[in-house]
């Protein structure tokens, strides 16, 4: 099994270039078959989630073509429409295979995929989606093996009032309302930057969608849609954890291809605790010196602090001075990674979705295994940060939404590898010393 050998105790320094919004991305290529005619989406990230969903997307029946690593042409037109389910081995293990619930309900009028997987960070039902769906016409059943079976005669716009904000059941109504008869609203709407990029392409197709990135969305359902050519917004979490991991490192790290604006939660709270943080256009540079001051950190939908940069974040206050206080308020479990902190020398007391820090002044290596993709991001922060040599088993979750993060962090001038047995994790501890 693949795994990080990581030496640390190097400031990272140099210039990263950020991929495509994995979460953006993989509404979009669900979005893609919505239309017969040939979409070509660009800044596609080449990681393990995105391939997963393409090859569901190709079992249908679409054509599905890497032009190029990050340029993928996707045409619906070839879509068996008496095989419209999605269960698979590989689907099951990816949280966004429920988006093609929306774009085969909008199209077909009939959807059957298998329930999704992802990481284990606590309750994600698809409860709103559901109530969506139905909302829109549609009779939703999960049936024997974990399915959920979407079937409607006609869709018809309606005012939908979301329970509670949701990523997820925002896109997937977007999708399923934006071929139906007649007006829909969708009230309480998430307002994340990818809401606004998957909005934006489908209006590219032709839709008619207003008010993405506001809590109040408005759909007017159109006869057809045509193909396009779109590109996808740089990932927001992937340069929030390039950028802490400048400040866990005391590096100096130009952060490319960001949009500044995405990224204010996150760049106000590292200014707050003392790393320089300056925006370009479209980059942003991170620099500290020395140790870090405490904050307190709540997390938030879009614009708050995004709680897939809870545990980056909180690896970095660990090795700041003085008390700090992470409250998690989207989910419930997202705090598993405490445990591996801890062997690596962090004072983290977990109480109910509140974790209370108290800083060190280092980390040392560790074995540890990551136990979801966003603190495995975190777990190897910590390793570049700590003295001595670090392994991190079950990579395969950071591998679902980083890519060529190794490759990355060499760039800068860290020293890690990829591994898949013992001798050459012991080549690589003779080599860095």
């Amino acid at each position: 099994m693949e795994k990080y050998v990581i030496k640390g105790g190097t400031p990272l320094d140099g210039e990263v270039t950020i991929a495509g919004a994995k979460n953006a991305a993989l509404g979009i290529l669900a979005a893609a078959i919505l239309t017969d005619d040939e979409c070509i989406i660009e800044n596609v990230p080449y990681v393990e989630d995105t391939k997963v969903l393409l090859r569901a997307i190709e079992a249908l029946g679409a054509t599905v073509k890497y032009i190029d690593l990050h340029t993928v042409s996707i045409c619906g037109k070839t879509i068996d429409k008496d095989n419209l389910c999605v269960d698979d081995e590989y689907i099951r293990k990816i949280r966004a295979s429920y988006y093609l619930l929306g774009s085969m309900l909008g199209k077909f009028k009939y959807a059957q995929v298998a329930l999704p997987g992802g990481c284990d960070i606590g309750l994600r039902p698809i409860d709103q989606h559901i109530k969506g769906f139905e909302a829109l016409g549609a009779k939703v059943d999960i049936v024997s093996g974990g399915k959920v079976v979407a079937k409607a005669d006609n869709l018809i716009g309606r005012h939908i009032y979301m329970d509670v904000v949701t990523v997820g059941a925002t896109i997937n109504i977007m999708m399923a309302a934006v071929l139906a008869e007649g007006k829909t609203t969708i009230e309480n709407a998430a307002k994340e930057p990818h809401i606004v990029d998957v909005a934006n392409f489908l209006n590219s197709m032709g839709a008619n969608i207003k008010g993405a990135g506001t809590d109040v969305i408005r759909i007017r359902g159109v006869q057809r849609l045509v193909g396009t050519e779109y590109s996808i917004i740089p990932d927001q979490i992937e340069a929030g954890t390039f950028m802490t991991m400048a400040v866990a490192t005391k590096g100096n790290i130009l952060i490319k291809n960001v949009i500044p604006k995405h990224m204010e939660a996150i760049s106000s709270k590292l200014s707050e605790i003392g790393a320089t943080v300056i925006e370009y256009d479209d980059s942003i540079r991170v620099m500290a010196d020395g140790r870090m001051k405490s904050t307190q950190i709540k997390t938030l939908p879009y614009p708050g602090f995004p709680t897939d940069m809870q545990p980056q974040m909180a690896t970095t206050l660990a090795l700041s001075s003085g008390n700090s206080i992470i409250t998690e308020s989207i989910f419930e479990n997202r705090f598993k990674y405490v445990n591996e902190l801890a062997r690596m020398g962090a004072r983290i007391k977990v109480e109910g979705n509140s974790a209370i820090i108290t800083g060190v002044e280092g980390y040392t290596g560790a074995n540890l295994v990551a136990p979801d993709l966003r603190a495995g991001a975190a777990l190897v922060i910590a390793a570049l940060a700590a003295e001595g040599i670090s392994t991190i088993d079950d990579i395969k979750y950071i591998l679902r939404g980083y890519e060529d993060f190794d490759g990355k962090i060499r760039a800068l001038g860290g020293q890690i590898e990829i591994v898949d047995n013992e001798r050459d994790e012991q080549k690589f501890k003779l080599r860095v010393g």
